[in-house]
């Protein structure tokens, strides 16, 4: 529907002017005056207002996005093993029209990222395997494989790519369910299906405490690819894991319903830009 049209600070003999001028200029008549009380759009007339309304809309929406853009801020998620390619492209942001903006970065586990997009907290927010909600609109960008952090002592340290029963007599160390739900029970239906009982040895929050653990011969560890390369630990190596169930969507998220805040317009850019970052580091 169109706003309202409204014409302030101008006298009747001003506005009757202007559309005598309008009137005279283009050579076509907005109004049939059957006296000066009955005065009736022509069929040109309400093309005209048609369109001086969608015009006045625009320029409305355009004086809005310019306040907004004078000091906004973006806020963004991200969980703690997040591939720092992607804070980068994230950081590099520049948009013309909010020549203010500012990025505020927020790291939270998987679950949490979701949950405070969906409460308006984060603007936008990068997620491996969000949880399937209506609420939630997901625009995939990257490949997160899992791999596997063992001593290198390891019988299956030597192999291209690591398979459960490779680590069926080892104790594992996942991260924790808060950490990453999804990722975390594929693991574990993965492993079932496979006859393989994991031995349960510790929850971690972060790939850096799963490494350290690792090199303290504590067991062997599951973690993301963006979290475990770029770890180097003396005495610890990290292969892929051969199950490719084991893949997962990284993904750029937003509210559904979220059409008034800085995160709906710049959407497109950040995904764009995201997406470049992970092409380039892939590259």
């Amino acid at each position: 529907m169109l706003p309202r049209v409204e014409v302030r600070h101008l006298t009747q003999s001003a506005l009757s002017k202007q559309i005598n001028e309008i009137e005279k200029h283009h050579r076509f008549h907005l109004f049939i005056r059957t006296n000066k009380k009955n005065v009736e759009l022509t069929e040109v007339g309400r093309i005209f207002v048609e369109e001086a309304r969608l015009a006045i809309w625009h320029l409305d929406r355009g004086v809005q996005a310019a306040r907004e853009g004078s000091d906004s801020i973006l806020t963004i998620g991200h969980s703690p093993d997040a591939d720092l390619a992607w804070i980068s492209a994230i950081l590099a942001i520049r948009l013309p029209m909010y020549p203010k903006l500012r990025i505020q970065l927020i790291s939270e586990f998987s679950s949490e990222l979701v949950r405070r997009v969906m409460a308006g907290d984060l603007n936008l927010a990068l997620v491996t395997a969000p949880s399937e909600n209506s609420r939630i609109t997901a625009a995939a960008f990257a490949q997160t494989q899992l791999y596997a952090a063992l001593p290198q002592t390891h019988a299956a340290a030597q192999k291209e790519d690591v398979a459960f029963q490779d680590l069926a007599k080892d104790e594992w160390i996942l991260f924790a369910q808060r950490s990453h739900p999804v990722v975390r029970a594929a693991i574990m239906d993965a492993a079932r299906r496979q006859g393989v009982a994991p031995k349960h040895a510790h929850d971690i929050l972060t790939a850096q405490e799963a490494i350290h653990l690792v090199s303290q011969h504590v067991g062997v560890a599951i973690v993301t690819k963006p979290a475990s390369v770029g770890l180097s630990t003396e005495g610890v190596v990290v292969r892929p894991l051969s199950d490719p169930s084991l893949c997962f969507e990284t993904c750029l998220i937003m509210r559904t319903d979220d059409d008034s805040r800085p995160g709906e317009r710049v959407w497109p850019i950040v995904s764009a830009k995201v997406c470049t970052a992970v092409s380039t580091a892939d590259n």
